[in-house]
């Protein structure tokens, strides 16, 4: 009878497991499970979502997602990424250097997967971007090169302007910095550096612009800078100062220019690091990528509302217009 009994047990639990729809099958055994570090922004998960599936990836039916934001909290990095290494993720994916500091004082053997990241070497994430070694590979931004390439063309567009105002994060973006003042050394501009530590600086640091009478804005990279976005957007708004981003969705959401790689295209090429790695590849043996197209984008709009005039030779060097 015992016999009769577990074998009726078996065969009922197989019935089970084959009168279940595909996905939830799938999702008794074992998928991959990826860990995502983000600093706030949503735009980075959804980027990311995209290119897993553009790759044939499910979430939910053939990979799983542990998706932990900082809420643009830097000091939130540390425990949220131990918190994904005890979930033993097979992979962890994230964005910005303390991001991929924290990810790495983590663990050193689960693989990272950097979405778009300042200067990897410069930074130690990597040895080199031919051979990174250890366990992190990924995408690797020119951000000292760009960064004096913003002012550069921040003083094209508006060359009266003598005084631009450099709004940046009191941690990390050294190399951008230095190659930020040394281009407005070569330009004549004199530079007021204003230093974030909190976001609750922000309103006194554009009191302190409209006190020094800057002429123009310079945005630089930043994990708290993105995160806050839309108070930055209002604040040089109101101030009518032109100002120049790091990347387009400032523009897109009402900044008046940019300079800078598509991040969302970075994020989903951060994707097929991840599919690569799953397959068996070693991230020291995946070369870290760096964009390749650079994108200048103006708000036509933004320049009417705060009543500036963008010179027509300027214009037709941009590559996108949003009018």
């Amino acid at each position: 009878m015992k016999l009769i009994a577990a074998g009726l047990i078996v065969a009922l639990t197989l019935g089970m497991l084959t009168s279940l729809p595909a996905a939830d099958a799938q999702q008794l055994g074992k998928m991959p499970r990826v860990g995502v570090l983000s600093p706030s922004a949503d735009f980075f998960l959804n980027a990311f979502r995209q290119g897993l599936r553009e790759l044939g990836y499910i979430e939910g039916r053939n990979i799983s997602l542990e998706y932990r934001s900082a809420d643009g909290r830097v000091d939130r990095l540390p425990d949220l990424a131990a918190e994904l290494v005890r979930l033993k993720v097979d992979v962890m994916v994230t964005i910005t250097p303390p991001g991929v500091r924290a990810a790495k004082q983590a663990t050193s053997t689960i693989p990272i997967v950097m979405g778009a990241v300042d200067d990897a070497v410069e930074q130690g994430f990597v040895a080199s971007l031919a051979r990174p070694g250890g366990n992190i590979t990924g995408i690797s931004l020119l951000n000292p090169e760009l960064s004096g390439k913003r002012l550069e063309l921040l003083k094209e567009a508006f060359p009266k302007v003598s005084r631009v105002a450099v709004l940046r994060e009191a941690v990390g973006g050294a190399s951008s910095l230095r190659a930020t003042m040394e281009a407005a050394r070569v330009l004549g501009v004199h530079l007021q550096i204003l230093e974030l530590r909190d976001p609750n600086e922000l309103d006194s640091a554009f009191a302190a612009m409209t006190r020094e009478r800057a002429g123009a804005l310079d945005v630089l990279p930043g994990l708290m800078i993105t995160g806050y976005m839309r108070q930055i957007l209002d604040l040089a708004g109101k101030a009518r100062l032109p100002a120049i981003f790091p990347d387009g969705q400032f523009v897109e959401s009402g900044g008046l220019m940019s300079y800078g790689p598509s991040l969302p295209d970075l994020y989903r090429r951060a994707a097929t690091y991840v599919d690569k790695i799953l397959k068996g590849t070693k991230p020291a043996d995946l070369p870290v990528e760096q964009p390749v197209k650079f994108e200048l984008i103006i708000n036509l709009k933004t320049a009417k509302q705060i009543g500036l005039t963008i010179p027509p030779n300027f214009l037709a060097r941009a590559d996108r217009v949003i009018r």
